[in-house]
């Protein structure tokens, strides 16, 4: 029995191209890890197979890893030490930078670690603990978070979690107006096509880096809140770190934001789910230009002259002598101020408050404690970007004003709380406000809105209640003291869209799995620490130990102790949990399958 893989080119707009198939047996990929490479094959006609010569020389690596997840209660103890690992002085002696350390590929550790560390809410200080790092070894300015390292992978990878709406929301428009409408954007006189209009094109790509730019520069308001909090904390750390350079907090964020995030998205919107199919080659090349542009456009004092000449094509130092306008630096500096500041601010370029949402909806009287159809009245409600009101009529003087940089948290109310569904509340230090929405999707939208406009105040909630309090208690939790904490976590710090689901206990194994095929790594920073003049063994040659970062051997070895310790205990339970679920397990069910061929 086998498995058959085809391999398609899906880059042609018209249609998929066939590119070949191999055929893989079964058998061999019940193996805990399968990694083998295959040469692709002709497609099978009947009997009759197409000729080999006729197929170009293409191979597919193909990598199987199958992961048992073992119960919660297994992982504790690895799970607190990775979870704890922004705590630990020096960063590098934790167990999150050590994982970094011992995989021959970061981004092997990245990807489960920024997810757990982002399911419990540990992510924002573990990467500005290693941002710090990285900044003690940054001796210029202008060179700020441009390497691979732990910190920067760290922050594309959360980009791309929790980034995927904002995008959406901001480029998707423009790239499809790009890819379904494009117009001849080529600037490079060597690559001109016959007839094409070197003008012309340059203004066609100056419409589109226009429009891009500006859709980028109004979005800050759409920015998740994580995103925000990262670059509050980069900003800071890169102005700490380099004093005497005001532009530095600036290059520190679009550093980011606009080299790693949106000119990355905007050249590859396949990769980002902007765009169904890798776009044609002229497209793919119109985008390219436009990319370059959003780069040098981010880049804080980019447009100067000593800027421009730096560029290695001419003809794009040509196209960016029409930007030498001081309101393009000028905008980017305020979308960058509003991206990483710990206030609300208005949108770039505005200075009197913008209307957001308004509709009609129904609010609870606020401080009743009991419950009653009369409470509830029928209210017009405005939000804008600086206050939240509601009125008795449209066009009339609001009854209640509460200033957005006072909300704390804004959440769903429980429908048992007043047997009404469509609720929602919205904290703001007095009594909770009670709206209930005319259906479900009005309530997402409001909440959605609120929480977007309300993203960056400094005193948001982490915990709240998700029923009301009335007659002396909250419904949810029992409590007595309407003062007491919330008694579960809020959730709604960003669109629902960019909400995801992450099984903690699977990225755990998965770190767990990355420290066993590594041990041997971990065994040789242990006597890297342990040669260093603290301990008594023989010192070895920095050889042996420079590829590793120790800075504190103590600490280091230390939590290494920890990290053996916890593998070798959970290799254990790996293998008592395998023969508890074999031994006890059906023969021929999925636990415990038939081993040998099916006559």
């Amino acid at each position: 029995m086998s498995e058959r893989v085809d391999l398609w080119n899906n880059g042609n707009l018209v249609q998929d191209i066939f590119l070949g198939e191999i055929k893989v047996p079964v058998k061999v990929l019940r193996n805990d890890s399968f990694q083998a490479w295959y040469l692709l094959q002709p497609r099978e006609n009947g009997n009759k197979s197409s000729k080999t010569d006729d197929l170009g020389s293409l191979r597919l690596n193909i990598c199987y890893t199958e992961d048992c997840v073992l119960p919660s209660e297994y992982y504790t103890s690895l799970r607190n030490l990775l979870l704890k690992s922004s705590d630990v002085q020096p960063i590098s002696a934790s167990a999150a930078y050590i994982l970094s350390e011992v995989c021959r590929d970061k981004y092997d550790a990245v990807l489960p670690l920024v997810r757990l560390l982002l399911h419990h809410q540990k992510l924002v200080p573990f990467v500005a603990a290693v941002a710090e790092l990285d900044l003690r070894d940054t001796q210029e300015a202008n060179t700020i978070f441009r390497g691979n390292s732990l910190a920067t992978r760290c922050v594309d990878e959360m980009m791309k979690i929790v980034g995927k709406h904002y995008l959406k929301v901001t480029l998707k428009p423009v790239i499809d107006e790009i890819c379904e409408s494009p117009k001849p954007c080529e600037i490079d006189p060597i690559k001109l096509r016959e007839g094409d209009n070197v003008e012309i094109n340059m203004e066609n790509l100056r419409y589109y880096v226009d429009k891009v730019f500006r859709e980028i520069v109004r979005s800050s308001i759409s920015c998740p809140t994580l995103m925000c909090d990262v670059f509050y904390s980069l900003r800071h750390l890169a102005a700490k770190r380099f004093p005497n350079d005001p532009h530095v907090q600036y290059s520190a964020v679009s550093s980011f934001v606009f080299l790693r995030f949106f000119a990355v998205a905007v050249v590859s919107p396949h990769t980002f789910h902007l765009r169904p199919h890798h776009p044609d080659a002229q497209t793919s090349r119109t985008l390219t230009l436009i990319s370059k542009a959003i780069q040098t456009l981010g880049s804080w004092g980019s447009l100067t002259k000593s800027k421009l000449s730096s560029f290695k094509e001419t003809f794009m130092c040509e196209f960016f002598k029409t930007f030498q306008e001081e309101k393009f630096t000028e905008s980017v500096k305020k979308f960058l101020d509003d991206v990483s500041s710990t206030e609300s601010k208005e949108p770039s370029g505005v200075s009197e408050p913008v209307h957001l949402k308004e509709g009609e909806m129904y609010k609870r009287a606020q401080g009743r404690t009991r419950i009653g159809k009369k409470n509830f009245k029928k209210r017009w409600f405005c939000l804008t970007s600086r206050e939240f009101t509601y009125h008795k009529q449209q066009d009339k003087e609001p009854i209640f004003t509460i200033p957005i940089k006072n909300i704390l948290a804004v959440e769903k109310l429980d429908e048992s709380s007043f047997n009404k569904k469509n609720m929602f509340q919205v904290l703001h230090g007095e009594k909770p406000l009670y709206i209930q929405a005319n259906n479900c999707v009005e309530a997402s939208e409001w909440i959605e809105a609120l929480c977007r406009v309300t993203r960056c105040n400094q005193k948001r909630l982490s915990f709240y209640h998700p029923c009301a309090f009335l007659n002396g208690s909250w419904l949810c939790c029992k409590a007595t003291a309407e003062s007491t904490e919330g008694c579960a976590r809020c959730t709604a710090d960003v669109p629902a869209d960019t909400q995801i689901e992450i099984d903690g206990d699977r990225e755990t194994e998965r770190i767990y799995s990355l420290f066993t095929v590594n041990r041997s790594k971990l065994q040789k920073l242990e006597e890297a620490c342990g040669s260093i003049a603290v301990y008594q063994g023989p010192r070895k040659e920095p050889d042996d130990y420079s590829n590793f970062t120790i800075e504190d051997s103590v600490a280091t070895f230390h939590t290494l102790q920890q990290i053996i310790d916890i593998v070798e205990k959970l290799n254990e339970s790996h293998e008592k949990y395998q023969k508890k679920r074999s031994s006890s397990a059906k023969y021929g069910s999925e636990e415990n399958p038939i081993v040998g061929k099916v006559s």
